[in-house]
Protein backbone atom coordinates (compact mmCIF):
# COMPACT_ATOMS: atom_id res chain seq x y z
CA UNK A 1 0.00 0.00 0.00
CA UNK A 2 2.77 2.71 0.87
CA UNK A 3 4.40 2.00 -2.30
CA UNK A 4 1.66 3.99 -3.88
CA UNK A 5 2.84 7.43 -2.57
CA UNK A 6 6.25 7.24 -5.28
CA UNK A 7 3.63 6.17 -7.97
CA UNK A 8 1.79 9.06 -8.01
CA UNK A 9 4.62 11.15 -7.93
CA UNK A 10 5.94 9.31 -10.83
CA UNK A 11 2.66 9.35 -12.56
CA UNK A 12 1.46 13.06 -11.82
CA UNK A 13 -1.70 12.06 -12.35
CA UNK A 14 -4.46 14.77 -13.46
CA UNK A 15 -7.39 14.95 -10.79
CA UNK A 16 -10.16 16.90 -11.92
CA UNK A 17 -12.40 18.55 -8.91
CA UNK A 18 -15.85 19.66 -9.17
CA UNK A 19 -15.49 20.92 -5.97
CA UNK A 20 -16.23 22.89 -2.69
CA UNK A 21 -15.73 26.67 -3.37
CA UNK A 22 -14.73 27.29 0.23
CA UNK A 23 -11.46 25.06 0.02
CA UNK A 24 -10.62 24.75 -3.77
CA UNK A 25 -7.37 26.65 -2.86
CA UNK A 26 -6.59 24.03 -0.56
CA UNK A 27 -7.53 21.14 -2.65
CA UNK A 28 -5.33 22.52 -5.31
CA UNK A 29 -2.63 22.66 -3.27
CA UNK A 30 -2.64 19.79 -1.66
CA UNK A 31 -2.89 17.83 -4.83
CA UNK A 32 -0.05 19.38 -5.76
CA UNK A 33 1.68 18.78 -2.37
CA UNK A 34 1.56 15.15 -2.66
CA UNK A 35 2.88 15.22 -6.73
CA UNK A 36 -0.30 15.41 -8.78
CA UNK A 37 -1.81 17.64 -10.88
CA UNK A 38 -4.73 19.60 -9.97
CA UNK A 39 -7.73 20.63 -12.35
CA UNK A 40 -10.57 22.94 -10.65
CA UNK A 41 -13.86 23.57 -13.25
CA UNK A 42 -17.21 24.31 -13.14
CA UNK A 43 -17.81 24.28 -16.84
CA UNK A 44 -20.97 22.57 -18.28
CA UNK A 45 -18.78 23.61 -21.99
CA UNK A 46 -15.71 21.32 -21.07
CA UNK A 47 -16.44 18.64 -19.46
CA UNK A 48 -16.96 16.04 -22.57
CA UNK A 49 -13.05 17.95 -23.91
CA UNK A 50 -11.45 17.43 -19.72
CA UNK A 51 -12.83 14.58 -18.41
CA UNK A 52 -11.25 11.81 -21.42
CA UNK A 53 -8.01 13.13 -20.34
CA UNK A 54 -8.43 13.54 -16.57
CA UNK A 55 -6.89 10.33 -13.82
CA UNK A 56 -9.46 11.00 -12.00
CA UNK A 57 -12.84 13.08 -11.15
CA UNK A 58 -13.87 14.91 -7.26
CA UNK A 59 -17.24 15.71 -6.82
CA UNK A 60 -17.88 17.52 -3.56
CA UNK A 61 -21.00 19.14 -2.69
CA UNK A 62 -19.57 21.40 0.16
CA UNK A 63 -20.68 24.56 -1.13
CA UNK A 64 -24.56 24.24 -2.03
CA UNK A 65 -24.91 25.20 -5.58
CA UNK A 66 -28.16 24.86 -7.40
CA UNK A 67 -26.83 25.97 -10.68
CA UNK A 68 -24.07 22.81 -10.37
CA UNK A 69 -25.49 20.00 -9.40
CA UNK A 70 -27.09 18.78 -12.67
CA UNK A 71 -23.31 19.51 -13.78
CA UNK A 72 -22.01 17.57 -10.94
CA UNK A 73 -24.75 14.57 -12.35
CA UNK A 74 -23.18 14.96 -16.12
CA UNK A 75 -19.55 15.12 -15.23
CA UNK A 76 -20.22 11.70 -13.11
CA UNK A 77 -21.90 10.35 -16.28
CA UNK A 78 -19.36 11.44 -18.68
CA UNK A 79 -17.05 10.11 -16.16
CA UNK A 80 -18.28 6.64 -16.07
CA UNK A 81 -18.96 6.45 -19.99
CA UNK A 82 -14.99 6.96 -20.03
CA UNK A 83 -14.06 4.64 -17.10
CA UNK A 84 -12.30 7.57 -15.09
CA UNK A 85 -12.89 6.41 -11.22
CA UNK A 86 -15.14 8.81 -9.68
CA UNK A 87 -15.06 10.29 -5.68
CA UNK A 88 -18.24 11.68 -3.95
CA UNK A 89 -17.86 13.65 -0.96
CA UNK A 90 -21.30 14.00 0.35
CA UNK A 91 -20.47 17.13 2.28
CA UNK A 92 -23.86 17.99 5.24
CA UNK A 93 -25.85 15.66 2.75
CA UNK A 94 -28.18 15.72 5.78
CA UNK A 95 -28.26 19.05 6.72
CA UNK A 96 -30.77 20.07 4.21
CA UNK A 97 -33.25 18.16 2.09
CA UNK A 98 -31.79 19.98 -1.01
CA UNK A 99 -28.22 18.40 0.21
CA UNK A 100 -30.14 14.91 0.34
CA UNK A 101 -31.80 15.28 -2.39
CA UNK A 102 -28.92 16.13 -4.60
CA UNK A 103 -27.14 12.82 -3.09
CA UNK A 104 -29.87 10.80 -3.51
CA UNK A 105 -29.78 12.16 -7.25
CA UNK A 106 -25.99 11.13 -7.95
CA UNK A 107 -26.13 8.13 -6.29
CA UNK A 108 -28.86 6.79 -8.73
CA UNK A 109 -27.49 8.02 -11.48
CA UNK A 110 -23.54 7.68 -10.93
CA UNK A 111 -21.52 4.58 -10.20
CA UNK A 112 -19.10 6.25 -7.98
CA UNK A 113 -15.61 4.42 -7.04
CA UNK A 114 -15.17 5.95 -3.75
CA UNK A 115 -17.31 7.43 -1.38
CA UNK A 116 -15.95 9.94 1.68
CA UNK A 117 -17.50 11.01 4.81
CA UNK A 118 -17.74 11.44 8.56
CA UNK A 119 -19.24 8.75 9.85
CA UNK A 120 -22.72 10.87 10.15
CA UNK A 121 -22.62 11.37 6.72
CA UNK A 122 -21.84 8.10 5.75
CA UNK A 123 -24.55 6.56 8.01
CA UNK A 124 -26.88 8.51 6.80
CA UNK A 125 -26.88 8.19 2.84
CA UNK A 126 -26.76 4.55 3.99
CA UNK A 127 -30.35 4.92 5.63
CA UNK A 128 -29.08 4.74 9.03
CA UNK A 129 -30.30 7.66 11.79
CA UNK A 130 -27.56 10.01 13.10
CA UNK A 131 -26.65 12.74 14.95
CA UNK A 132 -25.10 16.01 13.74
CA UNK A 133 -25.38 20.09 12.58
CA UNK A 134 -24.63 21.22 9.29
CA UNK A 135 -21.23 19.98 8.20
CA UNK A 136 -20.33 18.45 11.26
CA UNK A 137 -21.09 14.96 12.49
CA UNK A 138 -21.98 13.59 16.24
CA UNK A 139 -21.84 10.18 15.69
CA UNK A 140 -19.52 7.86 18.31
CA UNK A 141 -20.76 4.44 17.40
CA UNK A 142 -19.69 1.45 18.92
CA UNK A 143 -20.71 -0.45 16.10
CA UNK A 144 -19.66 1.64 13.01
CA UNK A 145 -17.52 -1.14 11.18
CA UNK A 146 -20.44 -3.23 10.59
CA UNK A 147 -22.24 -0.22 9.51
CA UNK A 148 -19.85 1.12 7.22
CA UNK A 149 -19.53 -1.92 5.62
CA UNK A 150 -23.41 -2.34 5.42
CA UNK A 151 -23.05 1.18 3.41
CA UNK A 152 -20.48 -0.07 0.87
CA UNK A 153 -22.07 -3.29 0.06
CA UNK A 154 -25.30 -1.66 -0.39
CA UNK A 155 -23.76 1.32 -2.66
CA UNK A 156 -21.35 -1.64 -4.26
CA UNK A 157 -17.98 0.49 -3.87
CA UNK A 158 -15.02 1.20 -1.30
CA UNK A 159 -16.64 3.41 1.49
CA UNK A 160 -14.44 5.74 3.45
CA UNK A 161 -15.70 7.00 7.66
CA UNK A 162 -13.70 9.34 8.68
CA UNK A 163 -13.21 10.25 12.62
CA UNK A 164 -11.39 9.36 15.62
CA UNK A 165 -10.21 6.30 13.78
CA UNK A 166 -10.96 6.28 10.38
CA UNK A 167 -12.75 3.46 8.38
CA UNK A 168 -12.19 2.09 4.78
CA UNK A 169 -13.89 -0.59 3.35
CA UNK A 170 -15.00 -2.28 0.02
CA UNK A 171 -17.88 -4.17 2.37
CA UNK A 172 -15.33 -7.11 2.86
CA UNK A 173 -12.10 -5.83 3.45
CA UNK A 174 -11.35 -3.22 6.41
CA UNK A 175 -8.69 -0.96 6.83
CA UNK A 176 -8.72 1.18 10.10
CA UNK A 177 -6.58 4.12 10.53
CA UNK A 178 -5.40 5.44 14.21
CA UNK A 179 -3.22 8.28 12.87
CA UNK A 180 -5.11 11.76 13.63
CA UNK A 181 -5.21 14.98 15.48
CA UNK A 182 -8.13 16.90 16.59
CA UNK A 183 -6.51 19.88 15.43
CA UNK A 184 -7.95 18.38 11.35
CA UNK A 185 -11.24 19.33 12.42
CA UNK A 186 -9.47 23.00 13.50
CA UNK A 187 -8.95 23.97 10.11
CA UNK A 188 -11.54 23.79 7.21
CA UNK A 189 -11.25 21.72 4.23
CA UNK A 190 -9.65 18.80 5.86
CA UNK A 191 -11.85 16.43 4.68
CA UNK A 192 -12.09 18.42 0.80
CA UNK A 193 -8.52 17.94 0.89
CA UNK A 194 -8.41 14.12 1.75
CA UNK A 195 -11.21 13.59 -1.21
CA UNK A 196 -8.34 15.09 -3.57
CA UNK A 197 -5.83 12.75 -1.82
CA UNK A 198 -7.77 9.74 -2.45
CA UNK A 199 -8.77 11.20 -6.44
CA UNK A 200 -4.30 11.50 -6.35
CA UNK A 201 -4.19 7.83 -5.49
CA UNK A 202 -6.85 6.95 -7.40
CA UNK A 203 -5.69 8.87 -10.28
CA UNK A 204 -2.48 6.88 -10.01
CA UNK A 205 -3.90 3.25 -9.31
CA UNK A 206 -6.75 0.81 -9.91
CA UNK A 207 -6.53 -0.42 -6.00
CA UNK A 208 -9.49 1.38 -5.25
CA UNK A 209 -9.43 0.09 -1.52
CA UNK A 210 -5.63 0.89 -1.19
CA UNK A 211 -5.85 4.10 -2.84
CA UNK A 212 -8.52 5.55 -0.52
CA UNK A 213 -6.89 4.23 2.52
CA UNK A 214 -3.67 6.13 1.40
CA UNK A 215 -5.59 9.42 0.96
CA UNK A 216 -7.21 8.87 4.46
CA UNK A 217 -3.85 8.12 6.32
CA UNK A 218 -2.03 11.20 4.33
CA UNK A 219 -4.26 13.71 5.85
CA UNK A 220 -4.12 11.82 9.24
CA UNK A 221 -0.64 10.76 9.96
CA UNK A 222 0.72 14.28 8.27
CA UNK A 223 -1.83 15.48 10.57
CA UNK A 224 -0.46 14.37 13.22
CA UNK A 225 3.61 14.99 12.62
CA UNK A 226 2.32 18.76 11.87
CA UNK A 227 0.97 19.04 15.40
CA UNK A 228 3.93 19.71 17.95
CA UNK A 229 4.66 21.65 20.27
CA UNK A 230 1.05 23.47 21.35
CA UNK A 231 1.21 25.12 17.80
CA UNK A 232 -1.00 27.15 16.93
CA UNK A 233 -4.06 26.78 14.04
CA UNK A 234 -2.36 28.72 11.61
CA UNK A 235 1.09 27.53 11.59
CA UNK A 236 -0.34 23.74 12.16
CA UNK A 237 -1.95 24.56 8.37
CA UNK A 238 1.47 25.58 6.85
CA UNK A 239 2.95 22.49 9.09
CA UNK A 240 0.06 20.08 7.53
CA UNK A 241 1.16 20.97 3.90
CA UNK A 242 4.91 20.28 4.38
CA UNK A 243 4.64 17.18 6.05
CA UNK A 244 2.93 15.80 2.65
CA UNK A 245 4.88 17.45 0.58
CA UNK A 246 7.62 15.89 2.49
CA UNK A 247 5.70 12.58 3.06
CA UNK A 248 7.71 9.46 2.18
CA UNK A 249 7.86 5.85 1.82
CA UNK A 250 10.15 5.44 5.03
CA UNK A 251 8.05 7.95 7.21
CA UNK A 252 4.79 6.06 6.15
CA UNK A 253 6.72 3.02 7.40
CA UNK A 254 8.15 4.04 10.36
CA UNK A 255 5.10 6.35 12.03
CA UNK A 256 1.26 5.14 10.25
CA UNK A 257 -0.44 2.73 12.75
CA UNK A 258 -3.33 0.99 10.28
CA UNK A 259 -4.60 -2.49 11.10
CA UNK A 260 -6.21 -4.47 8.04
CA UNK A 261 -8.93 -6.91 9.02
Amino acid sequence: MFELLNKVKEINPLVLHYTNEVTINDCANITLAIGASPLMSYSYEEAEEIIPIASSVVINIGTMNSSHGELFINAGKIANKHKKPVILDPVGVFATPSRSLLVKTLLNEVKFDVIKGNAAEIKYIGGFNVKGKGVDSFDDDENIDDIIKKVAKKLECVVVATGKVDVVTDGDKIIKIHNGTPKLKGITGTGCMSASLIGSYLGASNEILNSAAMGVLTMSLCGQLADIDNIGIGSFKVNLMDSIYKLNEDKLKESSSVEVF
